[in-house]
This record gives C-alpha cells, sequence and structure tokens, in this order.
C-alpha cells in the first residue's frame, strides 16, 4: 500500500475552456434573425471588392487568415468555429452574447492547444494585512458574478465565475474584512487593503477560501488604516464601523504572510517533463507585485484543453512535496457540492499527467454552473496497462469504468481525504 498511496502525492487538477470547431455552417445562419442589423455579416451588396470568407477559403485561404472589407471584421461562430465578417462596432457585443469569438480569443485558443506543457502564468499580487504585518496574495475565483467583474477589471486579470464555493461550509473558510469607504487604497473596492484573520502559520484555521465581510465606516467617523482583526473588532465596537457578512467566497491564495512564503523553485526552466516537486512558483515581485506560476497542461470534461496552477491541498505530505501551503481546513469539503471530481491516472499511456502517464480529466471547467478550483481526486487504473489508450472526457471514463476495463476509486494519501486548490486559469491573457 506505501506505493500505491506514494503515487497520489503529485495528483491534481486539469479542465477545460475551450471548444474544437468543426468546419460546416449554413451561410444564413450567421446571425440570429433577430439580432439588430448592425451586427449582421456581409450581405453581397457589401462584398462587391472582397471575397466571402466561405469563398476564401475555397480558394484555400485559412479561416483565421479570412480578411474582411474595410469597416468589418472577422470574428468566429460559437457554434462551429466558422469565419463571419461583420461590423466592428458590433464585434464586442456579438462576443459579450456568445454568438461569436474574436480572432483574439481565437488565437488565444490556438495557443492554448499548441503550447507546451508547463507554462510560466505571471498573476498579479494584491497586498493585505494580518495583525500588523503585510500579506501579499492573489484572487483567482469568487462564487458570485458581481465581485468576479469587479475584481477582473481592477486587477486586469480574469476572476473566474465559481458558484459552488458559496456552498462551503464555514468549517472550510477563512475571513477576509473588505473595505468599502473610508481610507482610499488598493483594496477590491479602491479603499483600504484587505484584512485577514488567519495565515498559513495558523494552519488549523487557514484556508484559501474567504468569507467576504464588507466594513463601512460610519456617517461621521474619522477613517483611519485598520491592520488587524483586533482593530476592526475593536471600531466596531466603539460604533465607528459597521461590519456586513455577504454570502459570497473568494479563492484569495497567500504568497507571501508574516514569517513565510510559497517555496520559489530553483530550476526554473520549464519543460514537458518539469517535475510537480520542488514548488510551484518561478518568481515572487513584491515590488512590481507580480507572482509567477507553472501553469499546467490538462484536459477538460470534453478533451478540451486547460491550464490550471496549484496554491495548496491537504494532508501535508503531499502539499509538502507539491510544493505548496498544507491547508488541513480544506478536507471538509471532502463531502461538499463545493468540491468537485478530477480523474488522475496512475498507470497506462506515459505523458504529461503529473504521475508521468497521461493528463487528467476534470467533471467541469469555467463557464460551468459546476465549475470549483477546489478539487476531489479519484484515481483511474488501467487493470492492463498494457491496454491501455487515451482517454479524454469523462463520458470516456465512464464507458470504460463500465466495461470493466479500468477502476475509478478516491484518492486517499496517507489514508486521508485529499483536496487540491488548483484554480484553471489562462496563463496567455
Amino acid at each position: 500500500m506505501k506505493s500505491y498511496h506514494k503515487s497520489f502525492f503529485f495528483v491534481f487538477a486539469l479542465t477545460a475552456l475551450l471548444v474544437a470547431p468543426n468546419l460546416h455552417v449554413n451561410a444564413k445562419e450567421m446571425v440570429d434573425s433577430k439580432m439588430d442589423d448592425k451586427m449582421k455579416p456581409m450581405d453581397d451588396s457589401m462584398k462587391d471588392h472582397m471575397a466571402s470568407p466561405l469563398k476564401q477559403m475555397a480558394m484555400g485561404i485559412d479561416a483565421r487568415d479570412v480578411k474582411c472589407k474595410d469597416g468589418f471584421e472577422i470574428v468566429f461562430k460559437a457554434t462551429n468555429g466558422m469565419p463571419a465578417c461583420v461590423k466592428s462596432s458590433s464585434v464586442d457585443r456579438l462576443v459579450e452574447i456568445g454568438w461569436a469569438s474574436s480572432q483574439d480569443m481565437m488565437m488565444k485558443e490556438k495557443m492554448m492547444e499548441t503550447s507546451a506543457a508547463n507554462v510560466p502564468a505571471t498573476i498579479p499580487m494584491h497586498k493585505g494585512w494580518y495583525d500588523g504585518k503585510p500579506v501579499y496574495f492573489i484572487i483567482t475565483d469568487s462564487s458570485e458574478q458581481k465581485h468576479a467583474d469587479i475584481i477582473t477589471g481592477k486587477q486586469d486579470w480574469k476572476v473566474e465565475l465559481a458558484p459552488l464555493l458559496a456552498n462551503a461550509p464555514e468549517a472550510a473558510l477563512s475571513k477576509a474584512y473588505i473595505f468599502t469607504n473610508g481610507v482610499n487604497g488598493d483594496g477590491i473596492h479602491g479603499f483600504q487593503e484587505e484584512v485577514f484573520t488567519s495565515t498559513p502559520e495558523q494552519p488549523e484555521f487557514y484556508s484559501a477560501l474567504t468569507s467576504h465581510i464588507h466594513v463601512t465606516w460610519n456617517a461621521g467617523q474619522s477613517p483611519e488604516l485598520l491592520d488587524s482583526e483586533n482593530a476592526v473588532l475593536q471600531a466596531e465596537q466603539e460604533g465607528k464601523i459597521t461590519r456586513t457578512k455577504l454570502p459570497v467566497v473568494i479563492n484569495m491564495p497567500q504568497i507571501v504572510w508574516p514569517g513565510g512564503q510559497l517555496p520559489v523553485k530553483e530550476d526554473k526552466t520549464l519543460t514537458d517533463d518539469t517535475p510537480y516537486g520542488g514548488g510551484q512558483v518561478l518568481e515572487i515581485d513584491t515590488e512590481n507585485m507580480t507572482v509567477t506560476f507553472v501553469a499546467h497542461k490538462g484536459w477538460g470534461p470534453d478533451g478540451s484543453t486547460i491550464y490550471y496552477i496549484v496554491t495548496d491541498a491537504t494532508p501535508e505530505m503531499p502539499a509538502e512535496m507539491m510544493g505548496v501551503i498544507s491547508s488541513p481546513t480544506s478536507a471538509n469539503l471532502i463531502a461538499n457540492s463545493a468540491a468537485v471530481d478530477l480523474f488522475q491516472f496512475m498507470n497506462g499511456i506515459k505523458g504529461t499527467g503529473p504521475m508521468g502517464f497521461q493528463a487528467g480529466i476534470a467533471s467541469s471547467a469555467p463557464g460551468d454552473e459546476n465549475y470549483s478550483p477546489m478539487w476531489r481526486i479519484h484515481m483511474v487504473g488501467w487493470k492492463d496497462p498494457s491496454s491501455a489508450v487515451i482517454l479524454e472526457t469523462i463520458e470516456d471514463i465512464n464507458g470504460y469504468q463500465k466495461d470493466g476495463t479500468i477502476d475509478v476509486s478516491l484518492a486517499r494519501p496517507m489514508d486521508k481525504d485529499h483536496i487540491v486548490n488548483c484554480p484553471f486559469i489562462d496563463p496567455f491573457q
């Protein structure tokens, strides 16, 4: 059993963002009949001096190299990936409603599909406070769209919506005090920095998942910097501020805290064979307020490409071997819907997965209602490894399990509950 347990140590998360296009389209389907005329692709009268996208492709031009008439831009229909020329003023709206992907988005998807198994991902850091001392952290996910949008705009780096985080029990959360007025600063809402109630130095209390508590200075009060939970509670007792707990959970992994930080990898050269041990961070830059993680490539439930980072895990030994924070409070998610299932392979086809075999498959992806950065790990083992084939989707796993070709079991390294915080990110943004 020892070797079996050790095989769990490097297990964690992979998922999906991209949908591969097929190449068939009915030109009349390019725009919904109820869409404003300004959003319609060019009709024949507009194409006097430029062949239509379909005609250009018929001449051997790649879909991504199609040209449009002046005043029009190429987009790619979301349902099938085919190009269409639409008015430049309509591109943002078409992308917003999900009718199309822009050329930039398509190029980014191509990069995701063809890039290496491990790439650097530079993420903006924020400064906060714990017990009067600075804390540096990142923000990757929010259970509520409004705060995801606010933080995305502020840090110019996408915060994913993860609605299931709202189901996390109190025992799996720490607190973050977030200010809505008072002293101006770099906090989420434009005021002073956030105040935390724990750090990884207090493992029995620390969690990257934070309960969102607004702090508002009452009318007639003179705002001042509050840099600890005690200072916040004292100000409330004196009638200076009001605390309001919101039904919002935000993933705010700490990078640097009083007395410690995430380990930085000694060997910063990334290849498809870069080991998972020795740390997940390549650089911490508190002057420019960025941290660079190793982003690992994987598959989502439909077999599409994703990248993820690793910030913390439980139990302690796998966390230590991966070079991330040990977060025992995450074990409270093992039977909770705030954690979702990730399937990793312990034998079979060799590849870029964390155990040296094929990449894992996640049960959800950003954009899905059941997406979460908190992963409950399952192990997939071929009964006859010599007969293994590449599996790409959840449907593949279900089918081979039903046929009795593979075994699937819940990972329990050290005979403990195993949860990994692996936010899915876009390393190319």
